[in-house]
């Protein structure tokens, strides 16, 4: 009996809390949208910063259109490919670091200057060595292998030597203890890195898109919309964008939740 009141009362005080950060995130929302009303007033150009019903009637517009979803699923696979290579070089990478601290001293300047140069730098010089299709691929992929790779080996770095010490009683290191021993041991790790990864895989190829004018993307999207004057477009898409990082980061965690 007290066992079940407990439940409940765990279980209300969650709703109670998830009801709250909906709460704060909504009010979150509301705050931007008086922010860009506020600086439109005190700007006095309604054209760079439209009012939030423009933006919002704009947005509402947006998502109606078929076209609109081409744009995104673009930019999404452009995301997933750089996501899948970011993450199998980055845990390869950061596995090493790892286990071998000389190779993560001495790998450490590639990392900063990865982590470091300029965006548009970087799109530039692989501009210039492979086709502007693969431009959005690979510099999103080299500037987010950095984030992975360093989230890999600190989450190696801080595993328990005697639960390593338990495999290496039975088997040499493989593929299989791979996933089955250092990806659980490291998931905390690496969930904040695909959290920051995605965010940040979003805004990389949206603006790799917008330099190169990647066709049917949201970056050649937002830069037509510049063209023309269309700001209120930019807001919308903006808005997009926010809500395409919220699902691809909220959502897989959520259904991680339930399943566990």
């Amino acid at each position: 009996m007290i066992s079940t009141m407990e439940k409940t009362k765990v279980e209300s005080q969650k709703r109670q809390s998830e009801t709250q950060d909906v709460l704060a995130f909504s009010l979150g929302i509301i705050f931007i949208g008086c922010l860009i009303q506020v600086v439109g007033m005190a700007k006095g150009d309604s054209l760079v910063f439209p009012s939030v019903f423009e933006i919002l009637k704009a947005f509402f517009r947006l998502i109606r259109t078929v076209h609109t979803y081409h744009l995104i699923f673009t930019t999404l696979s452009h995301v997933c490919v750089a996501m899948i290579f970011s993450t199998i070089i980055g845990i390869a990478i950061g596995m090493v670091e790892g286990l071998v601290p000389f190779v993560k001293k001495m790998l450490t300047p590639l990392m900063i200057m990865l982590r470091s140069i300029p965006m548009i730098v970087l799109v530039v010089i692989i501009m210039v060595l492979t086709k502007y299709a693969r431009v959005p691929y690979i510099a999103a992929t080299l500037i987010l292998v950095p984030l992975i790779s360093e989230a890999t080996a600190e989450g190696c770095a801080h595993i328990d030597s005697e639960l390593i010490d338990v495999y290496r009683l039975n088997s040499n290191f493989s593929p299989r203890i791979l996933w089955s021993v250092y990806l659980p041991l490291m998931a905390g790790y690496l969930k904040q890195a695909y959290i920051s990864a995605v965010g940040m895989g979003v805004k990389l190829i949206v603006s790799s898109e917008y330099l190169v004018q990647t066709r049917n993307s949201l970056g050649k999207a937002i830069h037509s919309s510049g063209y023309f004057n269309e700001y209120e477009d930019i807001y919308a898409y903006a808005l997009i964008m926010i809500l395409l990082i919220v699902l691809l980061t909220e959502l897989p965690l959520r259904l991680l939740r339930k399943i566990s």
